[in-house]
Protein backbone atom coordinates (compact mmCIF):
# COMPACT_ATOMS: atom_id res chain seq x y z
CA UNK A 1 0.00 0.00 0.00
CA UNK A 2 3.03 2.45 -0.46
CA UNK A 3 0.91 4.49 -3.14
CA UNK A 4 -1.79 4.97 -0.64
CA UNK A 5 -0.95 8.64 -0.55
CA UNK A 6 -0.82 8.82 -4.01
CA UNK A 7 -4.07 7.29 -4.15
CA UNK A 8 -5.48 9.32 -1.77
CA UNK A 9 -4.84 12.59 -3.38
CA UNK A 10 -6.65 11.61 -6.70
CA UNK A 11 -9.67 10.93 -4.85
CA UNK A 12 -9.38 14.13 -3.23
CA UNK A 13 -8.72 15.22 -6.98
CA UNK A 14 -12.45 13.84 -7.61
CA UNK A 15 -14.00 15.30 -4.81
CA UNK A 16 -12.87 18.90 -6.14
CA UNK A 17 -13.90 18.01 -9.46
CA UNK A 18 -17.75 17.00 -8.38
CA UNK A 19 -17.96 20.04 -5.37
CA UNK A 20 -18.10 17.06 -2.82
CA UNK A 21 -16.93 17.81 0.75
CA UNK A 22 -16.64 14.58 2.49
CA UNK A 23 -17.06 10.98 1.37
CA UNK A 24 -17.47 7.42 3.15
CA UNK A 25 -15.51 4.03 1.58
CA UNK A 26 -16.76 1.41 3.16
CA UNK A 27 -15.10 -2.25 3.50
CA UNK A 28 -18.23 -3.84 1.33
CA UNK A 29 -19.59 -4.66 -2.14
CA UNK A 30 -22.87 -3.96 -3.57
CA UNK A 31 -24.10 -7.03 -1.80
CA UNK A 32 -23.87 -5.72 1.94
CA UNK A 33 -20.72 -8.26 2.13
CA UNK A 34 -18.10 -8.52 4.95
CA UNK A 35 -15.63 -10.15 2.83
CA UNK A 36 -15.34 -8.95 -0.94
CA UNK A 37 -14.00 -9.64 -4.25
CA UNK A 38 -10.16 -7.64 -4.80
CA UNK A 39 -13.18 -6.15 -7.42
CA UNK A 40 -14.71 -3.87 -4.36
CA UNK A 41 -11.67 -3.85 -1.79
CA UNK A 42 -11.66 -0.03 -2.35
CA UNK A 43 -11.38 1.08 0.96
CA UNK A 44 -8.05 -0.92 1.34
CA UNK A 45 -6.82 1.07 -1.95
CA UNK A 46 -7.29 4.78 -0.79
CA UNK A 47 -6.61 3.77 2.97
CA UNK A 48 -4.04 1.28 3.02
CA UNK A 49 -5.92 -1.00 5.96
CA UNK A 50 -6.81 -4.24 5.39
CA UNK A 51 -8.97 -5.98 8.00
CA UNK A 52 -12.38 -7.27 6.97
CA UNK A 53 -14.15 -4.17 9.38
CA UNK A 54 -13.12 -0.63 8.10
CA UNK A 55 -14.82 2.37 7.10
CA UNK A 56 -12.64 5.28 5.69
CA UNK A 57 -14.08 8.82 5.79
CA UNK A 58 -12.53 11.37 3.78
CA UNK A 59 -12.53 14.98 3.32
CA UNK A 60 -10.68 17.68 1.59
CA UNK A 61 -8.43 18.04 4.44
CA UNK A 62 -8.41 15.18 6.93
CA UNK A 63 -9.06 11.79 6.49
CA UNK A 64 -10.13 9.05 9.09
CA UNK A 65 -10.69 4.82 9.16
CA UNK A 66 -12.93 3.25 11.94
CA UNK A 67 -12.53 0.01 12.83
CA UNK A 68 -13.58 -2.61 15.81
CA UNK A 69 -11.04 -4.03 18.68
CA UNK A 70 -10.22 -7.01 16.31
CA UNK A 71 -8.19 -4.66 14.25
CA UNK A 72 -6.87 -1.89 16.49
CA UNK A 73 -2.93 -3.06 16.19
CA UNK A 74 -3.53 -3.88 12.25
CA UNK A 75 -4.75 -0.73 11.69
CA UNK A 76 -2.11 1.61 13.57
CA UNK A 77 0.34 -0.30 11.50
CA UNK A 78 -1.10 -0.32 8.14
CA UNK A 79 -2.59 3.61 8.40
CA UNK A 80 1.01 4.94 9.05
CA UNK A 81 2.01 7.34 6.59
CA UNK A 82 -1.15 7.12 5.04
CA UNK A 83 -2.66 10.48 5.53
CA UNK A 84 -5.56 8.53 7.84
CA UNK A 85 -6.27 8.48 11.50
CA UNK A 86 -7.42 5.50 13.50
CA UNK A 87 -10.66 5.90 15.84
CA UNK A 88 -11.91 3.04 17.38
CA UNK A 89 -15.73 1.84 17.04
CA UNK A 90 -15.63 -0.02 20.13
CA UNK A 91 -13.49 0.43 23.79
CA UNK A 92 -12.63 3.92 23.54
CA UNK A 93 -13.42 7.14 23.43
CA UNK A 94 -12.85 8.29 20.22
CA UNK A 95 -15.23 9.92 17.97
CA UNK A 96 -18.23 8.07 15.97
CA UNK A 97 -17.94 9.20 12.31
CA UNK A 98 -21.28 11.57 12.58
CA UNK A 99 -19.83 13.36 15.33
CA UNK A 100 -16.15 13.16 13.02
CA UNK A 101 -18.22 14.96 10.16
CA UNK A 102 -20.34 17.11 12.74
CA UNK A 103 -16.83 18.63 13.18
CA UNK A 104 -15.24 18.13 9.88
CA UNK A 105 -18.15 19.37 7.67
CA UNK A 106 -20.32 23.34 7.36
CA UNK A 107 -23.79 24.04 6.67
CA UNK A 108 -24.00 23.41 2.81
CA UNK A 109 -21.57 21.35 2.52
CA UNK A 110 -22.32 18.00 0.32
CA UNK A 111 -21.59 14.19 1.70
CA UNK A 112 -22.05 11.91 -1.23
CA UNK A 113 -21.39 7.90 -1.02
CA UNK A 114 -21.54 5.36 -3.48
CA UNK A 115 -25.24 4.23 -2.97
CA UNK A 116 -24.42 0.64 -4.34
CA UNK A 117 -22.25 0.19 -1.11
CA UNK A 118 -24.43 1.35 1.72
CA UNK A 119 -27.76 -0.44 2.44
CA UNK A 120 -31.12 1.03 2.40
CA UNK A 121 -31.09 1.47 5.56
CA UNK A 122 -27.59 3.13 6.19
CA UNK A 123 -28.26 5.86 3.31
CA UNK A 124 -31.42 6.64 5.11
CA UNK A 125 -29.73 7.22 8.15
CA UNK A 126 -26.80 9.33 6.55
CA UNK A 127 -29.67 11.15 4.24
CA UNK A 128 -31.30 11.91 7.79
CA UNK A 129 -28.32 13.03 9.48
CA UNK A 130 -26.83 15.35 6.97
CA UNK A 131 -30.59 16.96 7.03
CA UNK A 132 -30.23 17.12 10.57
CA UNK A 133 -27.25 19.13 9.98
CA UNK A 134 -27.70 21.51 7.54
CA UNK A 135 -25.94 19.27 5.04
CA UNK A 136 -26.37 17.47 1.39
CA UNK A 137 -26.47 14.33 0.71
CA UNK A 138 -25.87 12.41 -2.91
CA UNK A 139 -25.47 8.75 -3.58
CA UNK A 140 -24.46 8.88 -6.96
CA UNK A 141 -20.67 9.28 -6.09
CA UNK A 142 -18.55 6.73 -7.59
CA UNK A 143 -14.96 8.19 -8.33
CA UNK A 144 -13.09 5.10 -8.57
CA UNK A 145 -13.27 3.79 -12.49
CA UNK A 146 -11.41 7.34 -13.60
CA UNK A 147 -8.80 6.91 -10.98
CA UNK A 148 -8.19 3.41 -10.53
CA UNK A 149 -6.79 2.17 -13.25
CA UNK A 150 -5.34 -1.46 -12.41
CA UNK A 151 -8.16 -2.26 -10.75
CA UNK A 152 -9.06 -6.35 -10.68
CA UNK A 153 -12.11 -7.46 -13.21
CA UNK A 154 -14.86 -9.34 -10.93
CA UNK A 155 -14.15 -12.74 -11.14
CA UNK A 156 -15.19 -15.57 -13.52
CA UNK A 157 -15.11 -18.57 -11.41
CA UNK A 158 -17.61 -21.53 -12.60
CA UNK A 159 -20.59 -21.80 -10.24
CA UNK A 160 -21.29 -25.62 -9.28
CA UNK A 161 -24.47 -27.35 -7.99
CA UNK A 162 -24.09 -27.99 -3.85
CA UNK A 163 -25.83 -32.04 -4.45
CA UNK A 164 -28.61 -32.33 -2.14
CA UNK A 165 -26.52 -35.17 -0.36
CA UNK A 166 -24.50 -32.30 1.11
CA UNK A 167 -27.36 -29.82 1.41
CA UNK A 168 -30.03 -32.14 2.66
CA UNK A 169 -32.52 -30.24 1.11
CA UNK A 170 -33.57 -29.79 -2.89
CA UNK A 171 -33.77 -26.03 -4.35
CA UNK A 172 -37.64 -26.36 -5.00
CA UNK A 173 -38.38 -26.89 -1.33
CA UNK A 174 -36.01 -24.33 -0.11
CA UNK A 175 -37.63 -21.61 -2.63
CA UNK A 176 -41.41 -22.73 -1.27
CA UNK A 177 -40.12 -22.17 2.25
CA UNK A 178 -38.81 -18.46 1.18
CA UNK A 179 -41.62 -17.70 -1.21
CA UNK A 180 -43.96 -18.87 2.34
CA UNK A 181 -42.42 -16.17 4.30
CA UNK A 182 -42.67 -13.70 1.38
CA UNK A 183 -46.72 -14.26 1.64
CA UNK A 184 -46.70 -13.91 5.57
CA UNK A 185 -45.03 -10.34 5.17
CA UNK A 186 -47.60 -9.68 1.81
CA UNK A 187 -45.25 -9.93 -0.92
CA UNK A 188 -45.02 -12.32 -3.37
CA UNK A 189 -41.72 -11.85 -4.47
CA UNK A 190 -38.17 -11.20 -2.98
CA UNK A 191 -34.88 -9.82 -4.26
CA UNK A 192 -31.88 -11.52 -2.87
CA UNK A 193 -28.66 -9.51 -2.44
CA UNK A 194 -26.92 -11.31 -0.14
CA UNK A 195 -24.43 -13.20 -1.81
CA UNK A 196 -24.59 -16.35 1.12
CA UNK A 197 -28.57 -16.15 0.68
CA UNK A 198 -28.38 -17.17 -2.64
CA UNK A 199 -26.32 -19.75 -2.57
CA UNK A 200 -28.08 -21.24 0.12
CA UNK A 201 -31.00 -20.86 -1.35
CA UNK A 202 -30.37 -21.81 -5.22
CA UNK A 203 -27.73 -24.89 -4.00
CA UNK A 204 -25.27 -23.20 -5.71
CA UNK A 205 -21.50 -22.53 -4.70
CA UNK A 206 -18.11 -20.62 -6.38
CA UNK A 207 -15.12 -19.08 -5.27
CA UNK A 208 -15.63 -15.42 -6.13
CA UNK A 209 -14.59 -14.05 -2.58
CA UNK A 210 -11.85 -15.78 -0.98
CA UNK A 211 -13.02 -18.22 1.89
CA UNK A 212 -16.22 -17.85 0.96
CA UNK A 213 -18.19 -20.07 -1.94
CA UNK A 214 -20.02 -17.43 -3.26
CA UNK A 215 -21.01 -16.19 -6.69
CA UNK A 216 -21.38 -12.27 -7.55
CA UNK A 217 -25.01 -12.42 -7.86
CA UNK A 218 -28.53 -11.65 -7.69
CA UNK A 219 -31.68 -13.31 -7.39
CA UNK A 220 -35.07 -12.45 -7.92
CA UNK A 221 -37.70 -15.36 -6.50
CA UNK A 222 -41.33 -14.96 -7.08
CA UNK A 223 -44.78 -17.39 -7.70
CA UNK A 224 -44.11 -17.05 -11.34
CA UNK A 225 -40.27 -16.54 -11.87
CA UNK A 226 -36.85 -17.57 -10.89
CA UNK A 227 -33.98 -15.38 -11.92
CA UNK A 228 -30.78 -15.89 -11.27
CA UNK A 229 -28.25 -12.43 -12.16
CA UNK A 230 -24.69 -13.26 -13.06
CA UNK A 231 -22.28 -13.10 -15.47
CA UNK A 232 -23.10 -15.93 -18.05
CA UNK A 233 -19.73 -16.60 -18.88
CA UNK A 234 -19.54 -18.27 -14.93
CA UNK A 235 -22.79 -20.60 -15.82
CA UNK A 236 -22.03 -24.19 -17.70
CA UNK A 237 -24.26 -25.97 -19.78
CA UNK A 238 -24.74 -28.70 -16.60
CA UNK A 239 -25.37 -26.29 -14.49
CA UNK A 240 -27.88 -23.98 -16.30
CA UNK A 241 -29.46 -27.03 -16.85
CA UNK A 242 -29.70 -28.43 -13.02
CA UNK A 243 -31.07 -24.39 -12.22
CA UNK A 244 -33.50 -24.55 -15.44
CA UNK A 245 -34.76 -27.76 -13.84
CA UNK A 246 -36.64 -25.91 -10.37
CA UNK A 247 -37.51 -23.04 -13.52
CA UNK A 248 -34.47 -20.53 -11.89
CA UNK A 249 -33.39 -18.65 -15.34
CA UNK A 250 -29.86 -17.19 -15.84
CA UNK A 251 -29.66 -13.61 -17.05
CA UNK A 252 -26.41 -11.00 -17.51
CA UNK A 253 -25.50 -9.68 -14.00
CA UNK A 254 -25.82 -6.38 -15.45
CA UNK A 255 -29.25 -6.58 -16.48
CA UNK A 256 -30.98 -6.67 -13.23
CA UNK A 257 -31.62 -2.85 -13.03
CA UNK A 258 -33.49 -2.94 -16.59
CA UNK A 259 -35.55 -5.95 -15.08
CA UNK A 260 -36.54 -4.57 -11.94
CA UNK A 261 -37.48 -0.84 -13.91
CA UNK A 262 -39.90 -2.85 -15.82
CA UNK A 263 -41.05 -5.35 -13.40
CA UNK A 264 -45.14 -4.47 -12.32
CA UNK A 265 -47.71 -6.42 -10.75
CA UNK A 266 -45.73 -8.20 -7.78
CA UNK A 267 -45.05 -6.95 -4.17
CA UNK A 268 -41.57 -7.33 -3.74
CA UNK A 269 -39.69 -8.27 -0.16
CA UNK A 270 -37.02 -6.51 0.34
CA UNK A 271 -34.32 -6.89 3.29
CA UNK A 272 -33.23 -2.65 3.94
CA UNK A 273 -30.05 -4.00 5.83
CA UNK A 274 -28.84 -6.11 2.72
CA UNK A 275 -30.19 -4.08 -0.41
CA UNK A 276 -28.21 -1.30 -1.29
CA UNK A 277 -30.10 1.90 -1.88
CA UNK A 278 -29.08 2.09 -5.52
CA UNK A 279 -30.98 -1.23 -6.29
CA UNK A 280 -33.89 -0.74 -4.24
CA UNK A 281 -34.15 2.63 -6.44
CA UNK A 282 -34.34 0.54 -9.10
CA UNK A 283 -37.87 -0.25 -8.52
CA UNK A 284 -40.44 2.22 -9.60
CA UNK A 285 -43.72 0.00 -10.29
CA UNK A 286 -44.51 -2.34 -7.66
CA UNK A 287 -44.86 -1.91 -3.95
CA UNK A 288 -42.27 -2.96 -1.67
CA UNK A 289 -42.43 -4.80 2.08
CA UNK A 290 -39.05 -3.96 4.26
CA UNK A 291 -38.71 -7.58 6.20
CA UNK A 292 -35.50 -9.15 7.41
CA UNK A 293 -34.80 -11.94 4.49
CA UNK A 294 -36.89 -14.86 4.98
CA UNK A 295 -33.46 -16.79 4.28
CA UNK A 296 -31.52 -15.54 7.20
CA UNK A 297 -33.16 -17.68 9.39
CA UNK A 298 -34.39 -20.53 6.91
CA UNK A 299 -30.18 -20.84 6.38
CA UNK A 300 -29.22 -20.72 10.17
CA UNK A 301 -31.23 -23.74 11.55
CA UNK A 302 -29.20 -26.61 9.94
CA UNK A 303 -31.09 -30.05 8.68
CA UNK A 304 -29.97 -32.95 10.14
CA UNK A 305 -28.34 -34.17 6.60
CA UNK A 306 -26.43 -31.10 7.41
CA UNK A 307 -25.58 -31.53 11.20
CA UNK A 308 -23.83 -34.82 10.29
CA UNK A 309 -22.10 -33.61 7.37
CA UNK A 310 -20.80 -31.22 10.14
CA UNK A 311 -19.59 -34.08 12.28
CA UNK A 312 -17.86 -35.97 9.97
CA UNK A 313 -16.09 -32.53 8.62
CA UNK A 314 -14.96 -32.15 12.13
CA UNK A 315 -13.33 -35.39 12.58
CA UNK A 316 -11.23 -34.89 9.31
CA UNK A 317 -10.28 -31.38 10.51
CA UNK A 318 -8.90 -32.94 13.75
CA UNK A 319 -7.06 -35.34 11.71
CA UNK A 320 -5.74 -32.70 10.36
CA UNK A 321 -4.79 -30.56 13.11
CA UNK A 322 -4.09 -33.58 14.79
CA UNK A 323 -0.94 -33.78 12.36
CA UNK A 324 -0.42 -30.19 12.33
CA UNK A 325 0.27 -29.93 15.83
CA UNK A 326 2.43 -33.22 16.15
CA UNK A 327 4.52 -31.26 13.26
CA UNK A 328 5.01 -27.82 15.53
CA UNK A 329 6.08 -30.39 18.66
CA UNK A 330 8.70 -31.78 15.66
CA UNK A 331 9.86 -28.85 14.07
CA UNK A 332 9.84 -25.58 16.71
CA UNK A 333 13.27 -27.20 18.18
CA UNK A 334 14.87 -26.61 14.88
CA UNK A 335 14.30 -22.80 15.15
CA UNK A 336 13.18 -23.19 11.43
CA UNK A 337 9.51 -23.28 11.40
CA UNK A 338 7.68 -20.12 11.25
CA UNK A 339 4.04 -18.50 11.75
CA UNK A 340 3.67 -18.74 8.05
CA UNK A 341 4.85 -22.35 7.58
CA UNK A 342 1.87 -23.34 10.36
CA UNK A 343 -0.22 -22.07 7.80
CA UNK A 344 0.98 -23.35 4.80
CA UNK A 345 1.07 -27.03 6.57
CA UNK A 346 -2.65 -26.28 7.45
CA UNK A 347 -3.50 -26.45 4.15
CA UNK A 348 -1.30 -29.16 3.25
CA UNK A 349 -2.88 -31.87 5.84
CA UNK A 350 -6.23 -30.69 5.33
CA UNK A 351 -5.83 -31.36 1.56
CA UNK A 352 -5.46 -35.10 2.27
CA UNK A 353 -9.37 -35.16 2.42
CA UNK A 354 -11.28 -35.28 -1.07
CA UNK A 355 -14.14 -33.21 0.47
CA UNK A 356 -11.73 -30.26 1.32
CA UNK A 357 -12.18 -27.14 -0.79
CA UNK A 358 -10.36 -24.36 0.87
CA UNK A 359 -9.73 -22.49 3.91
CA UNK A 360 -12.84 -20.74 5.81
CA UNK A 361 -10.69 -17.72 6.48
CA UNK A 362 -6.79 -16.83 6.50
CA UNK A 363 -5.26 -19.06 9.38
CA UNK A 364 -4.44 -16.62 12.28
CA UNK A 365 -1.17 -17.89 13.74
CA UNK A 366 0.06 -15.03 16.40
CA UNK A 367 3.26 -16.16 18.09
CA UNK A 368 3.72 -14.06 21.56
CA UNK A 369 2.97 -10.22 21.16
CA UNK A 370 1.52 -11.47 17.33
CA UNK A 371 -1.29 -13.10 19.31
CA UNK A 372 -1.99 -9.83 20.86
CA UNK A 373 -3.27 -8.72 17.70
CA UNK A 374 -6.89 -10.14 17.29
CA UNK A 375 -6.60 -10.83 13.58
CA UNK A 376 -3.41 -11.04 12.57
CA UNK A 377 -2.53 -13.09 9.77
CA UNK A 378 1.15 -14.17 9.17
CA UNK A 379 2.92 -12.68 6.10
CA UNK A 380 6.09 -13.50 4.24
CA UNK A 381 7.68 -10.64 5.88
CA UNK A 382 5.93 -10.43 9.27
CA UNK A 383 6.40 -13.90 10.02
CA UNK A 384 7.88 -14.76 13.58
CA UNK A 385 9.91 -17.65 14.01
CA UNK A 386 8.56 -20.03 16.48
CA UNK A 387 10.90 -21.26 19.29
CA UNK A 388 10.43 -22.93 22.90
CA UNK A 389 9.11 -20.45 24.70
CA UNK A 390 5.67 -18.02 24.63
CA UNK A 391 2.53 -18.38 23.45
CA UNK A 392 1.50 -19.41 19.92
CA UNK A 393 -2.50 -18.72 19.25
CA UNK A 394 -3.99 -20.70 16.19
CA UNK A 395 -7.14 -19.88 14.90
CA UNK A 396 -8.27 -22.10 11.79
CA UNK A 397 -11.09 -22.94 9.64
CA UNK A 398 -11.29 -25.20 6.59
CA UNK A 399 -14.59 -25.55 4.06
CA UNK A 400 -15.13 -28.74 3.37
CA UNK A 401 -18.41 -29.48 0.81
CA UNK A 402 -20.47 -31.08 4.06
CA UNK A 403 -19.19 -28.23 6.28
CA UNK A 404 -17.27 -25.24 7.29
CA UNK A 405 -14.97 -25.76 10.32
CA UNK A 406 -13.35 -22.67 13.10
CA UNK A 407 -11.39 -23.43 15.74
CA UNK A 408 -8.90 -21.58 17.92
CA UNK A 409 -6.27 -23.02 20.33
CA UNK A 410 -3.58 -21.54 22.21
CA UNK A 411 -0.47 -23.83 23.09
CA UNK A 412 2.71 -22.80 25.32
CA UNK A 413 5.92 -23.64 22.79
CA UNK A 414 7.85 -24.16 26.52
CA UNK A 415 6.86 -23.92 29.87
CA UNK A 416 4.38 -20.88 30.64
CA UNK A 417 4.81 -18.49 33.52
CA UNK A 418 2.14 -18.34 36.39
CA UNK A 419 0.52 -15.10 34.43
CA UNK A 420 -0.34 -17.05 30.74
CA UNK A 421 -1.94 -19.82 33.09
CA UNK A 422 -3.71 -17.94 35.56
CA UNK A 423 -5.07 -15.58 32.12
CA UNK A 424 -5.68 -19.18 30.26
CA UNK A 425 -7.83 -20.52 32.78
CA UNK A 426 -9.82 -17.40 32.84
CA UNK A 427 -9.99 -17.70 29.54
CA UNK A 428 -11.56 -21.46 29.66
CA UNK A 429 -13.50 -21.26 32.60
CA UNK A 430 -15.51 -18.85 30.32
CA UNK A 431 -15.14 -21.18 27.59
CA UNK A 432 -16.54 -24.02 29.18
CA UNK A 433 -19.80 -21.96 31.03
CA UNK A 434 -21.14 -21.29 27.75
CA UNK A 435 -20.22 -24.45 26.26
CA UNK A 436 -21.99 -26.38 28.90
CA UNK A 437 -24.75 -23.90 29.42
CA UNK A 438 -28.57 -25.13 29.83
CA UNK A 439 -31.11 -22.72 29.09
CA UNK A 440 -35.44 -22.01 28.07
CA UNK A 441 -36.29 -21.92 25.02
CA UNK A 442 -36.52 -18.17 23.48
CA UNK A 443 -33.15 -17.38 25.18
CA UNK A 444 -30.76 -15.21 22.93
CA UNK A 445 -27.42 -14.63 22.89
CA UNK A 446 -26.80 -11.56 23.93
CA UNK A 447 -28.14 -13.52 27.11
CA UNK A 448 -25.45 -15.91 27.71
CA UNK A 449 -22.48 -13.93 26.44
CA UNK A 450 -21.72 -12.72 30.21
CA UNK A 451 -21.37 -16.54 30.92
CA UNK A 452 -17.98 -16.66 28.84
CA UNK A 453 -17.12 -13.01 30.53
CA UNK A 454 -17.73 -13.12 33.91
CA UNK A 455 -14.28 -14.58 35.10
CA UNK A 456 -11.91 -12.18 33.57
CA UNK A 457 -14.62 -9.59 34.47
CA UNK A 458 -14.06 -10.35 38.34
CA UNK A 459 -10.46 -9.15 37.54
CA UNK A 460 -10.98 -5.93 35.81
CA UNK A 461 -10.26 -8.14 32.27
CA UNK A 462 -12.05 -8.26 29.13
CA UNK A 463 -12.08 -8.49 25.45
CA UNK A 464 -13.67 -6.31 23.15
CA UNK A 465 -14.82 -8.67 20.38
CA UNK A 466 -18.01 -10.79 20.43
CA UNK A 467 -17.99 -14.08 21.73
CA UNK A 468 -19.36 -16.10 18.84
CA UNK A 469 -20.38 -15.51 15.65
CA UNK A 470 -23.12 -17.87 13.67
CA UNK A 471 -21.08 -20.11 11.22
CA UNK A 472 -22.65 -21.32 8.04
CA UNK A 473 -22.41 -24.87 5.94
CA UNK A 474 -20.05 -24.85 3.25
CA UNK A 475 -20.39 -21.05 3.15
CA UNK A 476 -19.63 -17.73 5.15
CA UNK A 477 -17.69 -18.93 8.15
CA UNK A 478 -19.21 -15.55 9.81
CA UNK A 479 -23.20 -15.96 9.08
CA UNK A 480 -26.09 -14.53 11.03
CA UNK A 481 -28.69 -13.85 12.25
CA UNK A 482 -27.99 -15.53 15.63
CA UNK A 483 -24.63 -14.75 18.01
CA UNK A 484 -23.14 -14.22 21.59
CA UNK A 485 -22.32 -10.68 21.54
CA UNK A 486 -22.99 -7.89 24.75
CA UNK A 487 -24.82 -6.01 22.38
CA UNK A 488 -28.52 -6.99 22.11
CA UNK A 489 -29.75 -9.02 19.00
CA UNK A 490 -33.06 -9.79 18.82
CA UNK A 491 -32.55 -13.10 17.15
CA UNK A 492 -33.51 -15.88 19.30
CA UNK A 493 -31.28 -20.01 19.44
CA UNK A 494 -33.37 -22.66 17.64
CA UNK A 495 -31.93 -26.37 17.36
CA UNK A 496 -29.75 -26.44 14.55
CA UNK A 497 -28.09 -23.28 14.93
CA UNK A 498 -23.82 -23.57 14.54
CA UNK A 499 -22.48 -20.63 16.75
CA UNK A 500 -18.23 -20.16 18.11
CA UNK A 501 -18.06 -20.15 21.62
CA UNK A 502 -14.65 -17.96 21.76
CA UNK A 503 -13.59 -16.13 24.63
CA UNK A 504 -10.76 -14.21 25.02
CA UNK A 505 -7.84 -12.56 26.39
CA UNK A 506 -5.10 -10.10 24.87
CA UNK A 507 -1.52 -8.50 26.41
CA UNK A 508 -0.20 -6.12 24.03
CA UNK A 509 2.82 -6.81 23.23
CA UNK A 510 3.52 -9.88 25.58
CA UNK A 511 0.54 -12.57 24.21
CA UNK A 512 -2.62 -13.35 23.48
CA UNK A 513 -5.11 -16.23 24.16
CA UNK A 514 -8.04 -17.09 22.50
CA UNK A 515 -10.21 -20.72 22.88
CA UNK A 516 -12.62 -21.51 20.48
CA UNK A 517 -15.22 -24.49 19.39
CA UNK A 518 -18.29 -24.65 17.24
CA UNK A 519 -21.51 -25.42 19.52
CA UNK A 520 -25.08 -26.26 17.98
CA UNK A 521 -27.83 -26.01 19.81
CA UNK A 522 -29.66 -28.43 19.95
CA UNK A 523 -33.52 -29.39 22.25
CA UNK A 524 -32.28 -30.40 25.60
CA UNK A 525 -35.33 -31.17 28.22
CA UNK A 526 -38.79 -30.69 28.37
CA UNK A 527 -40.62 -29.91 31.48
CA UNK A 528 -44.26 -29.72 32.64
CA UNK A 529 -43.48 -27.02 34.78
CA UNK A 530 -41.08 -24.38 33.04
CA UNK A 531 -41.47 -25.80 29.56
CA UNK A 532 -38.74 -26.77 27.16
CA UNK A 533 -34.86 -26.07 27.97
CA UNK A 534 -32.01 -26.43 25.49
CA UNK A 535 -28.02 -27.22 25.77
CA UNK A 536 -25.36 -27.30 23.17
CA UNK A 537 -23.36 -30.26 21.37
CA UNK A 538 -19.95 -29.69 20.78
CA UNK A 539 -18.59 -30.16 17.77
CA UNK A 540 -15.06 -29.17 17.59
CA UNK A 541 -12.45 -32.19 17.98
CA UNK A 542 -9.19 -31.28 19.00
CA UNK A 543 -7.53 -30.89 22.97
CA UNK A 544 -6.96 -28.23 24.94
CA UNK A 545 -3.67 -27.73 26.20
CA UNK A 546 -3.04 -28.83 29.32
CA UNK A 547 -0.11 -27.10 30.34
CA UNK A 548 -1.58 -24.18 30.71
CA UNK A 549 -4.05 -25.44 32.74
CA UNK A 550 -4.14 -24.23 36.59
CA UNK A 551 -6.24 -27.27 38.06
CA UNK A 552 -6.67 -25.20 41.29
CA UNK A 553 -8.28 -22.26 39.28
CA UNK A 554 -11.24 -25.18 37.77
CA UNK A 555 -14.39 -26.73 39.96
CA UNK A 556 -14.17 -31.03 40.21
CA UNK A 557 -17.44 -29.81 37.58
CA UNK A 558 -14.88 -28.05 35.32
CA UNK A 559 -12.00 -30.32 34.97
CA UNK A 560 -14.46 -33.39 34.52
CA UNK A 561 -16.11 -31.39 31.82
CA UNK A 562 -12.51 -31.03 30.12
CA UNK A 563 -12.11 -34.92 30.41
CA UNK A 564 -15.70 -35.68 29.43
CA UNK A 565 -14.30 -33.84 26.17
CA UNK A 566 -10.82 -35.05 25.45
CA UNK A 567 -12.54 -38.44 26.12
CA UNK A 568 -14.91 -37.89 22.99
CA UNK A 569 -11.68 -36.03 20.80
CA UNK A 570 -10.02 -39.24 21.70
CA UNK A 571 -12.75 -41.30 20.77
CA UNK A 572 -14.01 -39.87 17.88
CA UNK A 573 -10.31 -38.92 16.26
CA UNK A 574 -8.60 -42.31 17.04
CA UNK A 575 -10.43 -44.90 14.49
CA UNK A 576 -8.12 -42.32 11.92
CA UNK A 577 -5.03 -42.34 13.23
CA UNK A 578 -1.67 -44.18 13.15
CA UNK A 579 0.07 -45.10 16.32
CA UNK A 580 2.31 -42.42 16.41
CA UNK A 581 -0.53 -40.21 16.11
CA UNK A 582 -2.61 -42.19 18.96
CA UNK A 583 0.54 -42.11 21.34
CA UNK A 584 0.22 -37.95 20.60
CA UNK A 585 -3.17 -37.53 20.90
CA UNK A 586 -3.32 -39.83 24.13
CA UNK A 587 -0.52 -37.65 25.87
CA UNK A 588 -2.76 -34.78 24.93
CA UNK A 589 -5.92 -35.64 26.28
CA UNK A 590 -4.73 -37.80 29.65
CA UNK A 591 -7.04 -37.19 32.66
CA UNK A 592 -6.61 -33.94 34.46
CA UNK A 593 -6.41 -34.39 38.04
CA UNK A 594 -6.27 -32.26 41.11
Amino acid sequence: MKDTAKNLEALRGMMRKYKVDATIIPGTDPHQSEYISKHWKLRDWVSGFTGSNGTAVVTLEDAGLWTDSRYFLQAEMELQDSGFTMYKEDGGNDPTINEWLARNMKEGDVLAVNGKLFSLVQAGRLESFCGENGFRFAADFDPFPAIYADRPQLPLGKIFIHEEKYSGESTESKINRVLESCSRHGADATLLSALDEIAWTLNIRCDDVDFNPVAISYAFISDKERILFIDERKVDNAERSALKEFGIKVAPYDSLEQFLEKAKGMTILLDPNKTSDTVARWIINCPTVYATSPVALLKAAKNEIQIEGIRKAMERDGVALVKLYMWIDENVPTGKATEIDVAKKAIEFRSESPLYRGESFGLIAGYKEHGAIVHYEPTEESASTLANDGLLLIDTGAQYLDGTTDITRTIALGTPTEEERHDYTLVLKGHIALGSAIYPTGTRGSQLDILARQFLWKECKTYWHGTGHGVGHFLNVHEGPQNFRLNENPTVLVPGMITSDEPGVYRTGKYGIRIENLVLSRNYKHTEEFGDFMNFEILTLFPYDSKLIDLNMLSDEEIAWVNNYHDTVRERLTPYLNDEQKAWLNDKTKKLTK
